[in-house]
């Protein structure tokens, strides 16, 4: 065994210790194992949030597109610096004050609590348990991919042996375990795509060097049409391509989760700072060494491993170690809070919801940690039986949460009107047609990428479905003015009130100039 590999294992060995570390906090209650009392901080939020948004496909999906397509991937990357940031500043304040007054612990519980509908509860978690299985199947398949390659470890149990981490202390220390792995791995991922990125970036001569080395490979690479110029004009395609990742994540159970387990809504502020930050280092990054690749690694045949091959191709053993632990950071902060995720729904809103409604804190515990584990274990079997591109599954899976939910998340704290029929009309025609859309590659036909077609669909039939559903009620419509937090007075109202003490303000000041004597 190599010192890469030693010092990989090393790692992995620190993530079960913290998974562990949190195994007794995460026993005290529901609340304690599925949202750590909502008390993460403003770092670990902001952090935790980006690398569980960003997954494997920042190492692995997002370069091979980038080695394919040239500058068209940058778009992408666009979005995904300001994801983030928008996704706390849309959603963070009212979706904590909501989510708290509602007493709700899952993002599904919580549509179903602002719209009074046990029905959006049950389409919720069929959406959400479906697409969040074949998120977290594409991330198992890059744990294999990342292993079988740097440590020639055979496939299969390069899966076994990377997603049984995951597992184990994800099902040992809940969501506490989940969000700290993630805020370490975060920190990981940073360090090692910026390594690699500076070295990279040296043997190609910097930006100007990377740009005038593609043009003279193919100039199309330059294009934010694609190679080959196979996007022109399609400014549907070119949009969608930003939008997915600047607006999808508020879409995504597994990312909005944060919101609801922030400290208080005072950590919205500084968690945005920390996200802005770290984006603007990290976000692009990948897809710089895609590019690079297309230049020092001519005749790569797997465009999925540019970066573990730029990783061994320029680093010695104990760097290489690194990069092997940033892809399998970026892999396992995603694919960990998305089976906290997946336990969630399955234990809180199917389990104590439909089968046992006086589940007991323990059993809800356990229910939990069972439904962890067997998402695992099927996880498993399908990234070995049928490994499909990381690429594809991950925008197919992630553009179909992000339509079927983020038009719910958003109205749920800005529309007061909004109601369970216009929800369900929103949900089930958002998701379908990003299905529909991918699947028969309408994107060609049409010049419209399947996240921004599904996005128009899912407002449209909020808006036509809404009016036939029944009006919230008053508890409910005062909710919704409680998670608005406390406002300034209006302009006009402010600036009256400034006009008409002035006098009075006057007055007194020139009173306590005249009477309070002076000393010295």
């Amino acid at each position: 065994m190599g010192s890469d590999v030693i010092i990989f294992v090393i790692y992995l060995l620190v993530l079960l210790c913290i998974g562990l570390y949190f195994s007794k906090k995460a026993s005290k209650s529901p609340d304690s194992y599925l949202l750590g009392d909502r008390k993460v901080g403003p770092a670990v939020t902001a952090l935790s949030m980006q690398s569980t948004s960003m997954s494997g496909f920042m190492f692995l999906g997002g370069p091979a597109l980038a080695f394919q397509q040239g500058w068209y991937a940058i778009m992408y990357a666009i979005g995904d610096a300001g994801g983030g940031i928008i996704n706390l500043s849309v959603l963070g304040k009212r979706m904590r004050r909501m989510s708290e007054i509602l007493g709700a612990l899952s993002p599904i519980e919580y549509l179903e609590k602002r719209y009074e509908s046990a029905a959006v509860r049950v389409v919720g978690s069929i959406i959400a348990t479906v697409f969040l299985f074949a998120y977290v199947f594409a991330q198992f398949l890059a744990a294999g991919k990342a292993l079988e390659s740097l440590t020639g470890w055979k496939y299969e149990w390069a899966v076994i042996i990377g997603v049984g981490i995951i597992i184990i202390y994800t099902v040992a220390g809940g969501y506490l375990a989940v969000v700290w792995t993630d805020f370490f791995q975060a920190l990981v991922m940073l360090l090692g795509v910026l390594c690699l990125l500076i070295v990279g970036l040296v043997h190609v001569g910097g930006l100007s060097g990377l740009n005038q080395s593609l043009s003279e490979i193919d100039p199309s690479y330059l294009s934010i049409w694609g190679k080959d110029y196979v996007f022109y004009g399609q400014w549907g395609v070119i949009l969608g391509s930003s939008l997915i990742y600047m607006i999808g994540y508020m879409g995504l159970p597994h990312v909005v989760v944060r919101h609801m387990s922030m400290k208080s809504t005072k950590t919205v502020k500084t968690a945005t700072l920390w996200t802005a930050i770290y984006n603007q280092l990290f976000a692009y990054s990948p897809y710089l060494l895609g590019f690079i690749g297309i230049i020092l690694l001519p005749n790569l045949s797997d465009p999925e491993m540019v970066i573990p091959t730029l990783a061994y191709t320029f680093f010695p053993g104990i760097f290489a170690a690194l990069l092997l632990s940033a892809v399998m950071a970026a892999i396992m902060s995603t694919s960990d809070s998305i089976l906290m995720q997946a336990g969630t729904i399955l234990s809180r809103d199917v389990y104590q919801r439909f089968i046992d409604k006086k589940a007991s804190h323990n059993k809800m515990i356990l229910v939990s940690r069972l439904s962890v584990l067997l998402a695992g274990v099927i996880g498993i079997i399908v990234a070995i039986v049928q490994p499909p591109k990381v690429f594809d599954l991950v925008v197919f899976a992630f553009g179909t949460l992000g339509n079927s939910f983020m038009v719910p998340y958003i109205a749920a704290v800005y529309w007061k009107k909004a109601n369970s029929v216009g929800v369900l009309c929103s949900m089930i025609c958002g998701g379908v047609t990003n299905i529909l859309w991918t699947s028969f590659d309408w994107q060609s036909v049409t010049g419209i990428h399947p996240f921004l077609a599904g996005l128009i669909i899912s407002i449209i039939a909020m808006m036509i479905g809404n009016p036939f559903g029944t009006p919230p009620s008053e508890p409910i419509k005062k909710v919704f003015e409680e998670a608005k937090g406390p406002r300034p007075l209006p302009k006009n109202i402010d600036k009256h009130i400034n006009r008409d003490i002035s006098p009075e303000a006057k007055i007194i000041s020139t009173f306590i100039q005249n009477n309070i004597p002076v000393k010295g």
